[in-house]
């Protein structure tokens, strides 16, 4: 059977995983009911199944893509939300309410669109620097991925991922309350 056709077998298979990463990563930041848990795992399926062919390397492989897939799926809503509430264009905004690193974790504050899109903006900003601790946040904050998936996934011991976590975490806090 080639990778088109397990993909259908293999969202099945983990439809219950994708949808408890979907339930996390909804959890960290609650907009509206206009995206909510099952809607952002039928959107993650279809982009994933809609894009180009991947060569799968196994249920890790596939959850680091579903958590890349939510994270854009996510900062497109954000996107589209926000241009229809000002018009055009994201102004740089302050992100003082921004939680990092209590209850080991990133927190957007409810609806806060243009905190999430600052996020997206500094990721893309981590990632260039540094990009393991980039996709730790990926996994963990978009894809609510625990440490040991974020592990497996990346290939690195969950050591490290909480080591990346907590120094992802510092610098995206020092990178969004200093407005650089």
């Amino acid at each position: 059977m080639g990778n088109d056709e397990a993909l259908p077998e293999l969202f099945d298979r983990v439809y219950t995983t994708l949808r408890d990463m979907a339930g996390r990563a909804r959890s960290r930041w609650s907009d509206d009911a206009t995206l909510g848990t099952t809607a952002l795992v039928h959107e993650a399926y279809l982009k994933i199944a809609g894009g180009q062919a991947i060569d799968w390397e196994g249920r890790s492989h596939f959850l680091g893509v579903a958590a890349k897939a939510m994270r854009h799926i996510l900062t497109d809503h954000a996107r589209r939300r926000n241009a229809s509430k000002r018009g055009s264009g994201i102004p740089h905004a302050s992100i003082d309410d921004t939680r990092v690193g209590l209850a080991d974790r990133l927190a957007i504050p409810d609806g806060d669109l243009d905190t999430l899109l600052g996020l997206d903006r500094a990721l893309d900003r981590l990632a260039a620097v540094a990009p393991r601790e980039s996709r730790v946040v990926e996994c963990r904050f978009f894809g609510g991925l625990s440490v040991n998936e974020t592990a497996v996934v990346l290939g690195v011991s969950p050591t490290t991922v909480k080591r990346d976590w907590a120094w992802a975490q510092a610098w995206l806090y020092r990178e969004l309350n200093t407005g650089a």
